[in-house]
């Protein structure tokens, strides 16, 4: 009997031994990853951060590191070089641009499928229509947001010398003080934060309305880890989406982890923008097909019109550019309200 519980004893130390040795061995096994943001934390960006609190990424066996952007980081160029293996970055057509200034970036999902910029005016400005804008001041950032300026421009026909273009701070203090007569802002965060300050005798320019559509917000990695891992490049896609679907079911605790991740971050507006996101991001072919879906017939219009209004020099080879592979094996639980 002795000899039974000693065997026993036994048996149970070395299967606590080996589970060990196994935890240990699935943590050391976990990949070192960083996605790049293109702003800073706020709830622009609310799926991953909820992928990493909710420990998506850690069971996907990735150890992810989440770097804020800012006025002066390119996330595109930091993550086409390799020093960041993931981003969010511009969308369609800075991808396109990207592609015709040789960085070896590729998208792998598209977050907002709808156009989330507009061009805000005062009513009292005179400019009563985009073709207005030529000989006035519009501000636009130069994060690969221009490029959507440059495309309605160009399907105005307004020559983009005819315009003073001007790089717009991330502050709409400037506009408030009427440093400029058009500013850019995102339906999800600076028309909020122009409504909250009780500023409402504004005009709004959508894009859209000029026959420009189309998707932000790209979700991007290198030519190289596609090659070199790209069940990496799987993994990091299905937990990410997975958060974006959490974020949206559970919106109150998506925005306690984003608020936790910021800093001076204001709940009301973080509530507002997390609002207008799914909104976003829902729209379009999403709405069948799922989030992060790449929408190819639009990205094809964006080109053509671009080459036509003289925004792209050429065509660049969109296969390369949009890699739909990954989203498609992305389990439809994962990626389906």
């Amino acid at each position: 009997m002795m000899m039974k519980h000693v065997m026993s004893g036994l048996a149970a130390g070395l299967m606590m031994a080996s589970a060990m040795i196994g935890a240990t061995g699935s943590a050391a096994a976990a990949e070192k990853v960083s996605v790049r943001l293109k702003w800073v934390a706020q709830a622009q960006f609310a799926g991953i951060y909820v992928a990493k609190a909710k420990g998506f990424y850690e069971a996907a066996g990735l150890d992810v590191t989440v770097n804020p952007g800012g006025p002066n980081i390119n996330a595109a160029t930091l993550v086409a070089s390799g020093s960041d293996t993931f981003g969010v970055v511009s969308g369609t057509e800075g991808m396109l641009n990207a592609r015709a200034s040789d960085l070896p970036l590729v998208c792998i999902a598209m977050s907002q499928q709808k156009t989330p910029y507009a061009y805000v005016t005062y009513d009292d400005s005179g400019i009563n229509s985009v073709k207005d804008f030529k000989g006035k001041s519009v501000a636009t950032w130069f994060t690969g947001t221009q490029y959507t300026l440059f495309s309605v421009l160009a399907h105005e026909g307004i020559p983009q010398s005819d315009v003073q273009i001007v790089s717009q701070p991330f502050s709409m203090q400037p506009f408030i003080d009427r440093q400029y007569q058009v500013a850019t802002v995102t339906l999800y965060n600076e028309l909020n934060t122009l409504r909250e300050q009780g500023i409402n005798n504004i005009k709004l320019f959508r894009p859209d309305d000029s026959g420009v559509t189309t998707q932000q917000d790209a979700i991007v990695t290198s030519e190289r880890m596609i090659k070199e891992k790209p069940e990496i490049v799987q993994s990091f896609l299905n937990a990410t989406l997975k958060g974006w679907k959490y974020a949206f079911q559970h919106k109150a605790e998506a925005v306690d982890i984003v608020l936790a991740a910021g800093s001076g971050l204001e709940r009301k507006h973080q509530e507002l923008m997390l609002d207008e996101i799914e909104n976003l991001m829902t729209a379009g072919v999403a709405k069948t097909e799922g989030l992060g879906a790449i929408d190819m017939a639009s990205i094809e219009k964006v080109q053509a019109s671009l080459i036509k209004f003289g925004g792209l020099k050429g065509p660049v080879d969109l296969k390369a550019t949009f890699d739909q592979s990954f989203w498609n094996k992305v389990p439809a639980d994962d990626k389906k309200l």
